[in-house]
């Protein structure tokens, strides 16, 4: 039998009140921490780029471009979040329950905000080739705006009410002292897994799948020079830009469903809706290492955010006027 001596806990002052710490060789803890922390840095520091470029430059300002900016300062927070999250890999908390649970309020509504956008996203680039008639008249950076700031308000209110048991009585749900979890009823549980996993997702592919074929129509009919009167008027008004940001974008929702879809099929075969952080680490994490992906495929496809980067990284960008660079 292991003695107390033996026993590693989470608060040795207070012996049989402290969680035990979780055991792991010595290597493997100090790999999770090197990897989890440079991930974190470079998820803050890659989408903090993001944030600069769009708001810095006007000629990015965009419809498309602030749906990009709303997902950049998500997954600028989610990075942030790390930090937390690595904590938790001995299954110790040591910031305290209001900590804890300001930490899981804020890190579920920056997760619904993000889902959400990836959705406006989806609507965007339906609209935009799909209906390239309509796109410049219908979609204007005044009502992206609103509907970025619908998406976060309704994201605050539906965490609130998912989270109310636990930000009522902070800790509720904690057995012992360094311990952070979260435990939601089964309604709640169910209304979080429609809402933010099984609609947003269903909207996202539909309205893909549409925009594909749409953009494989195009295509033909670029390449063997027949087209209707019709659609000959829509190959004029829809630019090769449009296609390109819906390559762009669509490489951006299938990567965020292939990091999102593991979280949420653990919720969906678990036994009930308890979370505990240290054991969903491993699905955490790759929901959140979604949010470094982001900027890097920016980075291979948009021309614009690599000239953006040498003007940051050089302090270009202080220079009077800098703000005016044609970027395109």
């Amino acid at each position: 039998m292991e003695t107390l001596e033996e026993t590693e806990l989470c608060f040795p002052q207070l012996l049989n009140s402290s969680c035990v710490k979780t055991k792991r060789p010595h290597y493997e803890t100090l790999l999770i921490y090197i990897i989890l922390f440079s991930v974190s840095l470079l998820t803050v520091f890659l989408n903090l780029l993001v944030i600069i470029s769009i708001s810095h430059f006007k000629q990015l300002h965009t419809p498309t471009n602030l749906l990009l900016l709303s997902l950049a300062v998500s997954d600028f927070f989610i990075g942030v979040f790390m930090f937390f999250q690595i904590m938790l890999i001995d299954g110790c908390w040591f910031l305290g329950d209001l900590v804890c649970t300001l930490y899981q309020y804020i890190a579920y509504i920056v997760t619904s905000a993000s889902v959400g956008t990836m959705v406006l996203i989806s609507i965007d680039r339906y609209v935009g080739v799909c209906y390239p008639l309509l796109y410049c008249t219908e979609v204007t950076q005044k009502r992206v705006q609103v509907c970025v700031c619908l998406c976060w308000i309704c994201s605050v209110i539906f965490q609130s009410l998912i989270l109310q048991d636990v930000l009522q009585q902070p800790g509720r749900f904690n057995s012992c002292f360094g311990e952070c979890v979260f435990v939601i009823n089964y309604i709640a549980g169910v209304a979080d897994v429609i809402f933010s996993f099984i609609a947003p997702i269903t909207v996202i592919v539909v309205l893909y799948m549409r925009v594909f074929v749409v953009a494989v129509t195009q295509a033909r009919a670029i390449r063997s020079h027949i087209a209707a009167v019709s659609l000959q008027r829509s190959l004029k008004v829809t630019k090769k830009s449009e296609l390109k940001a819906t390559r762009t974008l669509g490489v951006v929702i299938v990567v965020f469903l292939m990091c999102l879809c593991p979280y949420y099929c653990v919720s969906l075969t678990g036994q009930d809706t308890s979370m505990n952080a240290s054991s969903a680490a491993f699905v955490i994490c790759l929901y959140y290492f979604n949010s470094c992906l982001n900027p890097v495929i920016y980075a291979f496809f948009y021309p614009w955010f690599r000239k953006s980067i040498k003007l940051i990284v050089t302090l270009r960008i202080l220079r009077p006027d800098s703000c005016k660079t044609n970027m395109l």
